[in-house]
């Protein structure tokens, strides 16, 4: 008897978006422009401080991509570091804001609202908690962050759109800390490099903090958008506790993508899959559970 076989193939696997560009340890040779991307968190700002006391020597440019969703506390403590670079620059170094047009918890809301793309441009999605236990793309930071960044970068440079800009012609400096090394990478596109000058000095985020409270510089909060689901429970209570109003519009968010039209599963900020006002945020000692953790029993004397 004649053995049928199935003769379907199996879907071809997506194609990872290729990194054409490259990473430096130490000064980029050859480079047209030294750039600073500026997250506004804690180890972006000890790069630019640390450049305003000549630890580092200064970048051209310094640029900030702002998705419209950062704390409050972020938007003031950008405000604050402006002043500082103009101060210690003498005003040779200028920073920049860029975004893409809106906000994208405007896109968000549009879209949960039936208004489709807002402006004629698609809804870019977050990687958000689905409800059957997976987790939505991560578009957000490609298209909030970064194409802003790499816009600004090729205006900076004097090059049009899609006009070839030779290789290795921009220096990126991002901070990246040791405990994060994972997320050090080559540039995207040839015509960057990327370099990270806290991995260069050994610096772990916590050395970051200990180096601002030590010359008497702020210790900002965390960088992200208010709804941003990467948040730990610590994160979340925090802003629940500190911005009434940024908790106010998490919980809207996380509401408006509970069902999303379009969507073919629940979405959820709280990787707990329940909404967020109802997520458990209690401390361990809060929840009574403090005690359960000391031991009586002599075991390690």
């Amino acid at each position: 008897m004649t053995e049928k076989f199935n003769l379907i193939s199996p879907p071809a696997p997506k194609k990872a978006r290729v990194r054409r560009g490259g990473w430096s340890w130490g000064p980029v040779e050859g480079a047209k422009l030294r750039v600073l991307s500026n997250g506004g968190g804690i180890q972006s700002s000890t790069l630019i401080m640390m450049m305003c006391v000549g630890e580092l020597p200064w970048v051209d440019h310094i640029i900030n991509a702002d998705p419209g969703d950062e704390l409050s506390a972020t938007y003031r403590h950008l405000e604050w570091l402006e002043a500082q670079v103009l101060r210690y620059s003498n005003g040779r170094v200028e920073m920049h804001r860029v975004s893409r047009d809106g906000r994208l918890s405007d896109r968000i809301r549009n879209r949960a609202t039936g208004g489709g793309a807002l402006n004629q441009d698609r809804f870019v999605t977050i990687p958000a908690f689905t409800g059957r236990g997976g987790q939505g793309k991560r578009q957000c930071t490609r298209e909030f962050k970064i194409e802003p960044l790499e816009k600004k970068q090729r205006e900076l440079l004097g090059f049009n759109p899609r006009q070839r800009i030779p290789a290795g012609s921009c220096e990126v400096w991002i901070g990246i800390s040791t405990d994060e090394v994972v997320r050090a990478g080559a540039a995207f596109t040839s015509w960057t490099v990327n370099r990270y000058p806290l991995l260069e000095k050994r610096k772990s985020r916590m050395d970051c903090v200990l180096w601002l409270q030590e010359h008497g510089f702020p210790v900002p909060p965390k960088s992200a958008c208010i709804f941003c689901p990467y948040k730990t429970n610590s994160e979340w209570r925090w802003l629940r506790d500190n911005d009434p109003q940024a908790w106010a519009d998490a919980v809207e968010i996380d509401r408006l993508i509970r069902n999303t039209p379009s969507m073919r599963e629940q979405e959820f900020l709280h990787r707990d899959r329940v909404p967020l006002d109802q997520v458990d945020l209690r401390t361990d000692e809060e929840a009574g559970q403090g005690m359960l953790m000391v031991c009586e029993a002599g075991c390690g004397l």
